[in-house]
Parts: structure tokens; sequence; C-alpha cells
């Protein structure tokens, strides 16, 4: 295959070693709209050929497309590409309402296309272990879950947006809490299976004195930096999302979760992890086998926040699949807790093979859709709304299991 980057910034430095290095690859290009960053990625990544926009990469030979841009660019980009007839992988969220994500999903079924959602807590230790524990049984019936994201803004986030957004960083810095919600729904959806149905959302009035997050000082005029929401299931479960963007946090992790079912559960905190049961009676320690302590991976970016650094650097845990990564990824760039190289290998494998990834665009909208209606009843004090459901792929179409399919290692 032939892939095409989209955006030079410093989330896809982290990725286009991996692409290239994947035995599924033949060539890697970059489309970039600012001519010095583009020049510059280029050479440190050896990039034969650039585009000096999207339209210019959609035009070429690519096969398929890994979108980092701005978040309220996700959406209409994926169609603009989807409609160009390339695959597409992009970084959350999927979109920023409603109908840009039922026009992706329409573009997905009529085209046959390959879409997926760059969901990096997905594939964190924490999720990964809890969604083998309840495939085999050990939690019994899902009772409840929660799970945060606790970013303040000075860990890192005036970096970035500054770095994206230019002169008018602020207008896009200022983004709802809730529509970045996909940290903290998938690390709980991605473990049952399930949707949400209902949701109830309060919202923190900002009170900064950088006042992005003020009427009509950003795009959406949210006045909301900290979100948080109690959510239904169709299982019926309970599940409570916390977005902050203003809060004391100093955890090893800005992402985790807990989750409680009728026969076992699992807890996580900023000091480590554990697992209790009513079948064992005790608690086992799971910070050893969920720890990426082995951060032989790195980013060489002298202007990234530390906060930031600390996140891309890490390896894999011991409950992490790897067996079925390709053997080329070894000593490579890795990210957010050992995420990046299974996105990576997903995405691929999901092209070559012409099926689902685990993340697919239907999976994509039930990580997003709750934050989005989450916002809407924040404003509205709490009240409870509906969740829509944009259902679930044709039955026609094949869902890859990534750990069943590991030819290359070979």
């Amino acid at each position: 295959m032939k892939i095409g980057i989209v955006g030079a910034g410093q989330f896809s430095q982290c990725f286009v070693q991996l692409f290239q290095a994947h035995p599924y690859v033949d060539e890697v290009v970059l489309a970039e709209l600012h001519e010095d960053r583009r020049e510059k990625f280029a050479k440190a990544f050896s990039l034969k050929q650039t585009y000096a926009s999207l339209e210019e990469l959609l035009s070429s030979d690519v096969d398929a497309v890994a979108i980092f841009t701005q978040r309220h660019l996700h959406g209409p980009q994926t169609i603009q590409a989807l409609q160009a007839g390339k695959h597409v992988y992009c970084a959350v969220p999927m979109a920023q309402s409603l109908e840009e994500i039922s026009a992706i999903i329409q573009q997905v079924q009529r085209s046959g296309l390959i879409y997926m959602t760059g969901e990096t807590s997905y594939y964190y230790p924490s999720t990964v272990y809890c969604r083998d524990q309840f495939k085999a049984g050990h939690f019994g019936n899902f009772v409840y879950g929660e799970a945060q994201y606790l970013h303040d803004m000075s860990h890192g986030f005036y970096d970035a947006f500054k770095y994206s957004g230019g002169k008018d960083w602020k207008q896009v810095a200022g983004i709802p809490p809730m529509y970045y919600p996909t940290h903290s729904v998938s690390m709980v959806l991605s473990v049952t299976g399930a949707k949400a149905t209902k949701v109830s959302c309060l919202g923190y009035v900002d009170q900064h004195e950088d006042r992005i997050f003020r009427e009509g000082a950003n795009l959406w005029d949210n006045t909301f930096s900290n979100q948080s929401a109690l959510v239904r299931t169709s299982d019926g479960g309970m599940m409570r999302l916390n977005e902050f963007r203003r809060v004391g946090w100093g955890g090893n992790n800005s992402v985790y979760m807990s989750m409680f079912g009728t026969t076992g559960s699992y807890e996580e905190h900023a000091g480590g992890s554990a697992w209790t049961s009513l079948k064992w009676g005790t608690v086992e320690n799971l910070t050893p086998q969920l720890a990426c302590k082995d951060r032989y991976v790195h980013v060489s970016d002298a202007n990234m926040n530390q906060t930031l650094q600390n996140d891309f650097h890490a390896s894999l845990a011991k409950v992490h699949h790897s067996f079925r990564l390709p053997h080329t990824f070894e000593g490579l760039p890795n990210g957010h807790f050992g995420s990046h190289q299974f996105l990576v290998d997903d995405y691929l494998k999901a092209i070559y093979t012409k099926k689902l990834p685990p993340n697919n665009a239907w999976r994509a909208a039930d990580y997003l859709v709750p934050g989005l209606v989450a916002h809407e009843s924040s404003k509205r004090e709490g009240e409870m709304l509906n969740v829509p459901d944009f259902g679930s792929p044709p039955s026609e179409w094949q869902l890859l299991d990534p750990d069943s399919f590991v030819a290359y290692r070979d």
C-alpha cells in the first residue's frame, strides 16, 4: 500500500515510522499546508513525495490516508477522503456533529472502504486486561463503569493548540470537553460491547483568566472546562464519565477507569490498579502486569511539553497481545501506553483482509455520540437525553480478529 499522512504535527511524527516499517506498506507520503513544516518533516523521515494540501494528496495514487489534523476538521476531511476512494484512519474524535457522523457511516457503507478511529484507550493495558477478563466471564454481568480523562490545560494543551491553531488557537482550544470523550467512553464500552442509551451531564463554568472557555471566545460558544456525565448502557448497566480540562491531577496517567461486575471488579487509581472477585476473595495487585515502564522508544522533539513526552514514550505492558505485532516494529516509537503500534497494525490488517477493524465507523460513533449529547444536557442543567444509535455494521461485513491474523510474523 501507499499511505498518505495528513498533517505534520507532533502527533503524526509518532506514527510515520510505524507506517514505514509495516510489511504491508511500500511508501509513505505527506500532505501539509505549511511549507516549512512539510520540508522539515519530509527530511526527518526521508519522505520522497509531499503535497501542499489534502486535495493534492487525494488526487494522487495513495491507497489510504491517516489524518492527524485539528479536531474540528476530522469529520469534513474524512468525508472528503472517503469520497475520493481512500481508506481512512483518523485520530479522535471522529467528527463534531451527528450529521457528520451519519455522513461518514453512509460513505463507508456505500463505498466498502475501511474507516478506523485512532482511539488509543482501546489498547491501554487496563482496557486490554478488562476486555480479556470480561470475555472469559470473570466480571459476570456488567454493573457499573467509570472512566475519566483528567488533562489540565497546562499539561501540554496550551503548546499543542498554539502549534496547530496559530494566532487563532483560542478559538479551537475552547472545545467542549464532552466533544472529546472517546478516551473515556471507549474504555468501558469496548470491554462490554454495549452502547450508551441515555445521558445526563453537568458542566463546570470556567473561571480561568485566560478566558478560553467563554461565550464568543471559541467556535462553540462553550463555557465549560469540566463536564461530568451519568450514562445508562444498553446492557442495563451504568457508566460515569469525567472530562476535565481544569483539574489539579498529578497521577501517572490522565486516562483511567474502573469497572464493577456481579462476580469480579477492576479498580484503577493514581497509585495503581487491582482485581477483586467473589471467587478469590482476595485483592490482586495488577500494577506490574499493566506497567509500560521500559521506555526504550522515544520522540525527539525538544519543543514538546514534558507531560506529553511521557505519554508518547510508553512501551508495551505484559498484558498486551504483542505476539501479533510485526517484528519490524521492535524498538520503534510507541506511545500512549503501548497503543500506537496496535493502532497502525489493526488499520493495515483491516485494509489487507478487507475486514472491519475493531474500532470501525460504527464503534467510533458509539464512543463519540454520548459526549455530543452530554454537552447538550449540560447546557440544560443535566436534563436526561436519549443517545441516538447509529446501528451496527451490515451482517455480511466480517469483523477482523487481529490476534488470529499474524501471518507476516513469519
